[in-house]
């Protein structure tokens, strides 16, 4: 330990006591059948199969060549757009969005094209395209400084930017078109890199995320390290200089575990075991009593009386052992001995070093939402509405603290329950609502299809009929995702395939 005095100057604003308020509903919702074609297309704002098909016959008119097809495709395009921002300002909800990812094969002449109408035809106004996934860029690779691969790397296509491509021909069909982005699970890319390794989170037990969760693809990086704050900011700005009409951070959160390891119940479970996240705790001691017990309690998991005994021996001189956001009983130290001291302070050590990890996550999005904001383009967090759960003496393995999420930007709570009807699924959207500020605009996502239940969930018309009825202050949803809407079509421009 360095002899240079500590610096106890003014803490900066840190959790003094955690908790989190779990909401439940014991609502039994009646579940709402799909309904008719016609009613759908005026409930929802979806094209007849008639319409969509005639501009489906002009846009395939168009590729081979015909002009007076293209002419009239443009022309149906644009009055189409204007029909569906029409439409969408009179229709519940004023904001209906749609999860995109695009594939290499997606460079085919007129496969942009194709996707976006299918997106107008289902009444979606807002398409939320994923640009940075499973540690490659949606950029092209002449023009990709960041770290990561671009997504598009065959031979011919260098200078392809799907990115730019994709918010042109959204926006031609009145499409605002947001960059969604993982944020702190950079990839499996990154982990492969040797200048990287001090970049990604470890827990108590040596482990990197490749170590506790099943898709190999996941590497969650510490949100405290420099390197990977400079290394996402690039991304974000990168993105940025094609100008999308928003940007969503999912993955804003530590690994999700399964089994008994999806409690966190003991500083060993907790991803604090990287160099910059273990100096920024050290530095969240405001004296040497303080800076003494939280290394030990790292470096064990735990202190005894004796700990306690022997740092009062060290530090004579100062009170109680001090960190951000503690304020002990008043005259403890001199009345309590060690023994009875004990189970407070390793109580509130554990709190400081769950508060510790969840403040790197808020720090990690607050850096990376930024540069949007200073350019006036919207920002967003992407969420589990049960990611910031105690559960008895633990947490939710993920640490996500959504309810700390600021107001300023908007809320994508992922309503992904499954109970075989609505009920869960408005449960969830309740508990986001009871905690959240007023002002904070929340879309959330569901999971489904049109029409039919998949997953054990009912049809999107009955989660959206539920969340309307019984979440009326709610402007927008979006669906996960197009690959559910379209499996055949994803198939096929997955793998190239052409019919």
């Amino acid at each position: 330990m360095s002899n240079r005095p500590l610096n106890v100057a003014k803490p900066i604003l840190f959790w003094r006591h955690l908790w989190v308020v779990v909401f439940s509903s014991n609502l039994l919702i009646p579940y709402f059948g799909s309904q008719p074609a016609e009613a759908q297309v005026t409930q929802y704002c979806q094209l007849s199969p008639a319409a969509a098909q005639k501009k489906e016959n002009l846009r395939l008119s168009a590729i081979k060549g015909n002009q007076d097809s293209q002419t009239s495709y443009q022309k149906l395009v644009q009055e189409q757009a204007q029909e569906l921002q029409e439409c969408r300002t009179r229709t519940w909800p004023q904001i209906q969005a749609i999860w995109l990812r695009l594939y290499p094969c997606d460079i085919r002449p007129g496969a942009i094209e194709q996707i976006m109408d299918r997106i107008v035809n289902r009444g979606y106004n807002q398409v939320y395209l994923e640009v940075f996934y499973d540690g490659q860029v949606l950029l092209p690779t002449t023009a990709n400084p960041t770290v990561w691969p671009s997504v598009i790397r065959t031979a011919g296509s260098e200078n392809i930017d799907l990115l730019s491509l994709a918010i042109q021909k959204g926006r031609q069909r009145g499409l605002k078109v947001y960059a969604w982005m993982f944020t702190t699970n950079f990839g499996y890319t990154y982990a492969q890199r040797r200048d990287r390794e001090a970049a990604i989170a470890r827990n108590g037990k040596g482990q990197t995320s490749l170590y506790v969760v099943d898709d190999s693809s996941q590497v969650f990086i510490d949100p405290y390290n420099l390197q990977a704050k400079r290394d996402y900011y690039q991304i974000v700005q990168e993105v940025l200089r094609r100008r999308p009409d928003g940007l969503l951070f999912d993955y804003v959160r530590y690994p999700r575990q399964t089994g008994s390891n999806s409690i966190a119940t003991k500083v060993t479970d907790l991803w604090l075991f990287s160099p910059a996240t273990q100096e920024a705790l050290f530095r969240r001691a405001l004296n040497y009593k303080g800076l003494d017990m939280i290394r030990r309690f790292l470096s064990r998991g735990y202190i005894t009386a004796g700990d306690i005994a022997e740092v009062d021996k060290l530090y004579p001189q100062e009170p109680e052992p001090m960190w951000q956001g503690r304020t002990p009983p008043p005259g403890q130290k001199s009345i309590l001995p060690a023994t009875e001291r004990q189970p407070l302070l390793q109580w509130e050590l554990w709190q400081l070093s769950v508060a510790h990890a969840m403040q790197g996550i808020l720090d990690f999005v607050t850096i990376a939402s930024y540069p949007a904001q200073q350019q006036g383009i919207p920002a967003g967090v992407v969420f589990f509405s049960d990611g910031n759960q105690t559960l008895g003496q633990g947490y939710d393995s993920r640490l996500q603290p959504w309810d700390r999420f600021p107001s300023t930007l908007e809320w994508h709570p992922m309503l992904y329950a499954t109970c075989g009807n609505v009920s869960c699924i408005v449960a969830q959207a309740q508990r986001v609502l009871s905690m959240a500020k007023p002002g904070t605009q929340i879309i959330p996502a569901l999971a489904g299809k049109w029409g039919q239940p998949i997953s054990n969930r009912p049809p999107l018309e009955a989660q959206m009929q539920a969340l309307r009825k019984f979440t009326p202050q709610l402007k927008g949803v979006s669906h996960f995702a197009y690959s559910w809407q379209y499996p055949e079509h994803d198939g096929d421009r997955k793998f190239c395939r052409t019919k």
